[in-house]
């Protein structure tokens, strides 16, 4: 397994893969199926180009199965603090530590950037992944800062998000 910077050659696979994962936790993530599908691979380049934006990706064997992406603030004010989004490991390949080894490639990343004080995240929470959600960030070093109740409705059901933080100083 190898986890690297994605860059412009990847940004299929990176559609993709955001793809599978609102087909297989669609209650997980703010964005829809439909929404996702409607970005063409174009869309994928101008993220993966960003200056502020750093997606790191999972490979085993040449096949990308899972990602996490890095935001640096982009204002003065906010520059102390990045923002860890959409990590996803394709259901075959988790529980190998991928996951982990994504958010800590990311982690270190955020570390190596001058002025970065803080990571922040957030976790749609349900039933089904609350406590292992929990658990695995809590590991990592982040601690919960706030609730969001409601805050991700998706038809009839409305899902809480959990935000957390770790201080790098």
């Amino acid at each position: 397994m190898d986890i690297r910077l994605l860059g412009l050659d990847n940004a299929a696979a990176y559609r993709d893969l955001c793809l599978e994962a609102m087909l297989n936790s669609p209650e997980t993530y703010t964005a829809s199926y439909c929404e996702i599908k409607r970005n063409s691979v174009y869309v994928y380049k101008v993220r993966l180009q960003s200056v502020n934006a750093f997606t790191f990706g999972a490979f085993v064997e040449d096949e990308l199965v899972g990602v996490v992406t890095l935001v640096r603030g982009k204002k003065k004010k906010t520059d102390h603090r990045a923002t860890l989004r959409f990590l996803y490991v394709t259901p075959f390949e988790r529980e190998k530590g991928i996951g982990k080894q994504l958010m800590q490639t990311a982690i270190n990343h955020a570390k190596s950037l001058d002025g970065v004080e803080q990571i922040c995240l957030s976790i749609v929470v349900n039933d089904k992944n609350k406590k292992m959600a929990e658990r695995f960030c809590y590991a990592l070093g982040f601690v919960p800062f706030g609730v969001h109740k409601g805050a991700v409705k998706a038809g009839d059901h409305y899902y809480d998000e959990e935000h957390m933080v770790m201080f790098l100083h």
